[in-house]
C-alpha cells in the first residue's frame, strides 16, 4: 500500500498527483483570445511511487509534463510521465529503487550506476522536440504533441557533459539553443560547459571550463556575446552525502561570483567578478552587453530563499531574509578589476521566477513579469506556509519603473508565468501572460490569461481544470509554427 510522507513536501498544495490525463475543450471563464495558436508546456515533479526516504527534497519526483493547447479559442489538455530510465526501472519493480535527491550513495543496489535523472525542472520546444530537462542528468526527448517519450540524447555523439540545462535561452537572433551543464564529468565536480545547438538540433560548439567551487548552477545568462553564470553557494561535499544530509545547503560566509564567457572563446576566455557581498540568486530575468559592459538581471536576496536547502552552519531559515528584489549586477570585461562596476536594484516588490518577452533574450528590454510575494496580505491555505508564498503576479517596466500586480487572493498561489506575444511582429512585451492560479481551498487549478501590460485588471480568461494540478517547477510557450506537423 503506497504511504507517502506526512510532511510539506507531500502533504496540502503538494500532495502528489500521479494522473495522466486526456481532456478535451477545457471549461472556460471570460475568453481566450482566438490568436492564441500553440502549445503551453509545463513540468512538475510527482512521485510515481513513495519515495525510500521520509525527508526527501519535493523536487525528487518523476517529471509529469503537462500540455495546453490552445487552437480556434478553445484549450485541450494532455498529462504524461517522462518515462525516464528511473521511471521505466521503478515502474517495473513496482517501488523506488533510487534513493534520496542527488545521492547516488543512498540508491538501491540493483540500480547502481544507471542514469537518476527525473526531467521534471523544465520542458521546451526546440528543433521539433520536447526537451524535458533536468541539470543533474542528459537530454530527454519528448514529442510535442502526444508526450511519447524517447530517451535521453547525447546529440549524435557529441556533446560531452554528462549534465544538461534545465534553464536554456533561445538565442533570437541566431535561433541557437544556448545551454550549460555543471558537474559535467561528475557529481561534486567543477567541471563546467557552455553549447550551442542549432535551430535544427545539431551540436554547434561546446566549450569547458572550470568554476571557482561546486555550487548549484541553476540559471544563466546569455548576451549578444556573452555566456554569464552566477557563482552562489548553494554548495555540497560527499561527506553530507555520506551522512545522507540534504544534498545542497547554503553557506553565508562564501564569495559570490559572476562568471563571463565569451559566447566565441575559448575555456582560457572566461572572468569571475567578485560580488560586493554574499547573497542568494537564482532565476535569471535576462542579461545583455553594450560592447565589453555585461548587464546581469536577477532576484537577490540577503539571505537563503530555499528553506528545502538548509543552513550550512545550521542556523534557522529567516523568512523576511529570504525575499529578493530584482537587481542589475554591471561587469566590464575589459576592466583590469575582478570586482563588480555596479549593483542596483530594479524592483520595489519582493520577486522571483521572473520571465520576459523572448523575443528580447540577449538584447536589452523593457519589460518583465514576475511572482511577487506580498508578505502584507494573508494566506488562509491548509497546513500555513513555511516560506513565503507566490500570491501575486507583477510587471516591470524598466524604462519607466512602474509596477503593477494583481493578487490572487488569500487561498491561491500562482505558478510561473510566461509571456505569449500577441503576433510574430507585435511590439516588445504586446501580448498575454499566462500562469496557473492555484486554489489551496477548493483544490482547482486555474490557467489564467492577462492582458500583458495590464494584469491589474485581472484575468481575461480562466481556463478551469477539474483537479488541482502539484506546484510546478518551469515551463514555455510554443507557437504552432514550431510544433510538428
Amino acid at each position: 500500500m503506497a504511504h507517502y510522507p506526512n510532511n510539506p513536501g507531500f502533504t496540502y498544495a503538494l500532495r502528489p498527483f500521479r494522473a495522466e490525463v486526456d481532456l478535451q475543450d477545457l471549461e472556460l471563464e471570460g475568453e481566450v483570445p482566438g490568436d492564441l495558436d500553440g502549445t503551453f508546456h509545463r513540468v512538475m515533479p510527482d512521485p510515481q511511487f513513495s519515495p525510500m526516504f521520509e525527508d526527501d527534497q519535493f523536487f525528487n519526483g518523476d517529471g509529469m509534463v503537462s500540455l495546453f493547447r490552445f487552437k480556434d479559442g478553445k484549450v485541450d489538455f494532455k498529462q504524461r510521465y517522462a518515462r525516464t530510465d528511473k521511471w521505466e526501472l521503478e515502474n517495473e519493480a513496482g517501488k523506488a529503487l533510487f534513493g534520496a535527491y542527488r545521492n547516488p550513495l543512498t540508491d538501491d543496489p540493483s540500480v547502481k550506476g544507471k542514469v537518476r535523472g527525473t526531467a521534471n525542472t523544465n520542458v521546451i520546444v526546440h528543433a521539433g522536440e520536447l526537451y524535458a530537462l533536468k541539470e543533474d542528468s542528459p537530454c530527454f526527448l519528448m514529442d510535442p504533441l502526444t508526450l511519447e517519450s524517447k530517451g535521453y540524447t547525447d546529440f549524435g555523439g557529441k556533446l560531452k557533459s554528462q549534465t544538461f540545462t534545465a534553464h536554456p535561452k533561445i538565442d533570437p537572433v541566431t535561433g541557437n539553443f544556448c545551454g550549460f551543464g555543471y558537474a559535467t564529468t561528475g557529481i561534486l565536480t567543477t567541471s563546467m560547459s557552455y553549447f550551442e545547438i542549432s535551430p535544427t538540433g545539431e551540436l554547434i560548439k561546446e566549450i569547458e571550463f572550470e568554476n571557482p567551487y561546486y555550487c548549484m548552477m541553476h540559471d544563466f545568462g546569455v548576451t549578444e556575446d556573452y555566456a554569464v553564470f552566477p557563482v552562489v553557494p548553494i554548495t555540497s561535499n560527499w561527506d553530507r552525502l555520506e551522512k545522507n544530509m540534504p544534498h545542497f545547503a547554503f553557506d553565508t560566509t562564501m564569495p559570490v561570483y559572476l562568471g563571463v564567457l565569451p559566447r566565441n572563446g575559448e575555456s582560457k576566455d572566461i572572468r569571475f567578478f567578485k560580488a560586493p557581498r554574499n547573497c542568494f540568486a537564482s532565476h535569471v530575468m535576462n542579461a545583455f552587453n553594450d560592447g565589453t559592459k555585461v548587464h546581469f538581471d536577477i532576484p537577490v536576496a540577503p539571505n537563503n530563499s530555499f528553506p528545502f536547502f538548509p543552513d550550512i552552519h545550521g542556523k534557522p531559515f529567516n523568512k523576511e531574509e529570504s525575499l529578493g528584489f530584482l537587481t542589475r549586477w554591471t561587469v566590464d570585461m575589459a576592466s583590469n578589476s575582478d570586482e563588480f562596476e555596479k549593483s542596483e536594484q530594479l524592483s520595489q516588490n519582493p520577486d522571483e521566477f521572473p520571465r520576459i518577452d523572448e523575443r528580447y533574450a540577449t538584447q536589452p528590454y523593457r519589460h518583465g513579469w514576475e511572482l511577487v510575494f506580498d508578505v502584507t496580505k494573508p494566506y488562509d491555505g491548509p497546513g500555513g506556509a513555511f516560506m513565503a508564498i507566490p500570491n501575486t503576479l507583477g510587471h516591470t517596466d524598466l524604462a519607466t519603473g512602474k509596477e503593477k500586480t494583481w493578487y490572487a487572493g488569500s487561498e491561491s498561489a500562482i505558478q510561473e508565468c510566461c509571456f505569449v506575444p500577441r503576433s510574430a511582429d507585435a511590439p516588445e512585451g504586446d501580448g498575454y501572460v499566462i500562469a496557473l492560479v492555484d486554489n489551496h481551498v477548493s483544490n482547482y487549478s486555474d490557467l489564467c490569461i492577462w492582458e500583458a501590460q495590464h494584469i491589474d485588471e485581472g484575468p481575461i480568461g480562466r481556463v478551469k481544470l477539474p483537479f488541482r494540478l502539484r506546484q510546478g517547477l518551469h515551463g514555455n510557450w510554443a507557437d504552432a509554427s514550431k510544433l510538428p506537423i
